[in-house]
């Protein structure tokens, strides 16, 4: 697989169920959410942008695409958590499944975020992301065509311990 395949396979809506370890305050949260990935064109004008902001040749993207969220947690019954980035593959011409992911949001701090990204041999999508106070590793798999798989932890800057960690299953609803 690669990542032109993964993302084409990620378009759609998904109803996720996310468990959550904050291992820094010793809670636990349940999130349930719906998220929207669609496809943009690779000369849409944010995606120049955002390439732009980063110094990167807008000719090198590839598959860019836009993911909107809607949820509840547990831990705060009386708030909707929601939002969107736009995400930006920017593959590696000398290892094609290696590359760069751009991001205007990042997923530890809300902050615009370029991420290294690789695909395994079993189409496992591994995204790693230093940030200013934190750093994350997140793992997406597909276990069917409608069913993928999430794991993230978030560990600090120094990446002596781990602060977060997460599974979500995620399953495509039908339209």
């Amino acid at each position: 697989m690669d990542i032109t395949e993964f993302v084409t396979n990620s378009i759609g809506r998904w109803k996720s169920q996310r468990s959550v370890h904050h291992l820094a305050f010793g809670h636990f949260e349940a999130v349930e959410s719906e998220i929207e990935i669609s496809a943009l064109a690779s000369d849409d004008p944010i995606a120049i942008d955002l390439c732009k902001d980063y110094g990167i040749d807008p000719s090198a993207v590839l598959s860019p695409f836009r993911m909107s969220w809607e949820g509840h947690s547990d831990w705060d019954d009386s708030e909707t958590v929601s939002g969107s980035c736009l995400l930006i593959p920017i593959p590696d011409r000398d290892r094609p499944n290696c590359g760069k992911l751009l991001r205007d949001r990042g997923y530890a701090e809300t902050i615009p975020a370029a991420g290294d990204y690789y695909l395994t041999e079993d189409g496992t999508f591994v995204l790693v992301t230093a940030y200013d106070r934190a750093a994350a590793e997140e793992k997406i798999w597909f276990v069917n065509p409608n069913v993928r798989y999430r794991v993230s932890s978030i560990k600090t800057s120094a990446g002596t311990g781990v602060v977060t960690a997460s599974f979500s299953s995620e399953i495509r609803q039908k339209s």
